[in-house]
């Protein structure tokens, strides 16, 4: 071993020589091609001709280098790690309000139920004048400002003066109270609504799969079941995902025991399977699971193991297509790396990972290509290899390699996007106007505590006609303008356009606009226990699931 070693370092000794040689006045440094990645930092930060700070470039290189496996393998830096994990963790901490800016002005929405806000006095209506005794209100403060000043540990307190609509306390208008908040945890919730459609049917809508997903959505289940449930819709719709956890735990309430869930299996990763067990308290449930483009991962895995398991009915447009399992690692800084570590199949053996070669730009832009190929409003573009065809235990053909594949399909509503409805909601008029008219008549609406009731007072109010004086100048107020089809040409303060719809009927557009209005009036009031039951009713792809599920 001596006379090895004396001939390697002969050796380097020789071609170091050499290298002088034929570059002299240059530096030589040989380095160990196992660590190269390391030793090139190392020799930037000795050699490079201005001062450069190592872990500046080590945080600009690894982003650079997940671009190259694939679209959902990410770094996160510390000081954005928090704000990505609550979502997920079910709660955060704060005072407990939801907000809006209107006017340059801090307007309290709502407030969470037992919530520190709740519990001082704070009520919807109020507006945030001053925190911690600076001045908040004029000074065109953004979303993210005031959730940075009233955000904060738990246990820590926040001041905050408030002005408050006279007709809601005794005192005068331009009293200002000053209230003196602890922070508290804040549950997210992740389960948005929960309610009975008609007499059996019930609906559930999931904004996520959070830690706390899974206990919401059984505290849901009775919550219906005490109200007559004999059949129910999950909407997943617009569900990005989150812990495959909680998306298998609420699969297996509606799977018989030892029904394959799903299984993961990676190159340096075992195969792992997920079975349903006995335990399951939905399963004599007729069940129709809503999906569509942006539904992905979790959501994929419980409408795929409902389908391959030939369990309930999947209906709406094509899914996603997540397949791939990432693992968290921290590290010592508070940063975080999501590896894909895996792959995760349904029961009939499909991954349904849609291809990702062309890199994270095309691989994203796949859902405006769908649009753009007609595929929202027809299923003529959508073509399947015949390599990627699997057939479930019941016999129906599925398949794998982009998204799952409904069951039935329904199509976009283009009817929501004629030129009209697409020009108020794109400038938020139809939110604005919801929200001032809950604001301004806050005291009569809060006698309504049903939504049914709500809307029936809604009914009686002509909100397009108030609307339009909302949304248009003085000399453009007139519904009949708009019943006649007469294209206006004038512009109102909002820069909103009456014309008349194209190719579709003023009769319908008149319908949809003035039950988003209801739907959103009745947010402002009774959250989404007032929002979606009004808003089902232009919700095409609920309406076809209730059909569906009343013939069964």
């Amino acid at each position: 071993m001596p006379i090895i070693l004396a001939l390697v370092l002969i050796l380097g000794i020789f071609i170091g020589n050499i290298l002088k040689k034929n570059h002299p006045g240059e530096h030589f440094i040989i380095y160990p091609q196992a660590d190269k990645l390391n030793d090139v930092l190392n020799y930037i930060v000795e050699e490079y001709v201005d001062p450069v700070s190592k872990n500046e470039l080590v945080e600009l290189a690894i982003p650079e280098i997940l671009l190259k496996l694939d679209p959902h393998s990410v770094y996160i830096p510390a000081k954005e790690l928090l704000s990505m994990e609550e979502p997920l963790q079910g709660s955060f901490e704060g005072i407990g309000i939801e907000f809006n800016i209107q006017n340059d002005t801090i307007i309290v929405v709502n407030t969470i139920s037992q919530g520190p806000s709740e519990l001082v006095g704070i009520l919807p209506g109020d507006r945030i004048v001053k925190i911690n005794d600076t001045l908040v209100a004029g000074i065109n403060i953004s979303n993210s400002d005031v959730q940075k000043k009233l955000k904060g540990k738990q246990g820590t307190k926040v001041k905050v003066s408030i002005l408050r609509n006279p007709e809601l306390s005794v005192a005068f208008a331009t009293d200002i109270f000053n209230f003196v908040i602890t922070r508290d945890k804040i549950p997210l919730y992740s389960v948005d609504v929960a309610y009975m459609v008609n007499d059996i049917v019930g609906y559930i809508k999931i904004s996520k799969f959070s830690r706390t997903t899974y206990a919401e959505f059984i505290k849901a289940i009775k919550k219906l079941k005490n109200q007559g449930l004999k059949k129910l819709i999950i909407d997943l719709r617009r569900n990005g995902g989150g812990y495959m956890d909680a998306a298998i735990n609420i699969a297996d309430e509606f799977l018989e025991d030892k029904k394959l869930i799903v299984y993961t299996e990676g190159k340096s990763r075992k195969k792992t399977v997920s079975y349903a067990t006995e335990k399951g308290i939905c399963h004599n449930l007729k069940i129709a699971v809503l999906i569509d483009e942006w539904s992905a991962s979790a959501s994929e895995i419980f409408a795929g193991a409902i389908q391959d398991n030939d369990r309930g009915t999947i209906i709406g447009r094509r899914s996603f297509g997540k397949g791939l399992v990432q693992e968290p690692t921290f590290f010592t800084d508070g940063s975080s790396l999501r590896l894909t570590i895996a792959r995760y199949y349904t029961p009939s053996g499909r991954c349904i990972q849609k291809p990702y070669n062309n890199g994270a730009a095309d691989y994203y832009y796949d859902i405006d290509n769908r649009f753009k190929h007609g595929e929202f409003e027809t299923t003529d573009s959508i073509h399947f290899a015949d390599s990627l065809k699997y057939i479930t235990k019941g016999g129906k053909v599925v398949y794998g390699g982009g998204g799952i594949m409904p069951d039935i399909f329904v199509p976009l509503d283009t009817t929501l996007f004629s030129d009209y409805l697409t020009q108020i909601t794109n400038k938020g008029l139809i939110y604005q106007f919801a929200f001032h008219y809950a604001d301004n008549n806050r005291n009569i609406l809060n006698k309504y505590a049903h939504y049914k009731e709500l809307e029936q007072y809604l009914d009686k109010q002509n909100l397009l006609n108030q609307f339009f004086e909302f949304a248009h100048s003085p000399d453009d107020l007139s519904a009949k303008a708009l019943a006649k089809a007469e294209a206006l040409a004038k512009f109102g303060k909002n820069g909103i356009k009456r014309n008349a719809p194209k190719n579709l009927s003023l009769k319908r557009t008149e319908f949809i606009l003035r039950t988003q209005l209801k739907a959103y009036i009745a947010r402002n009031i009774l959250n989404n226990e007032g929002f979606y039951p009004i808003y089902q009713n232009i919700d095409t792809t609920l309406k076809k699931a209730v059909e569906i599920l009343s013939e069964q």
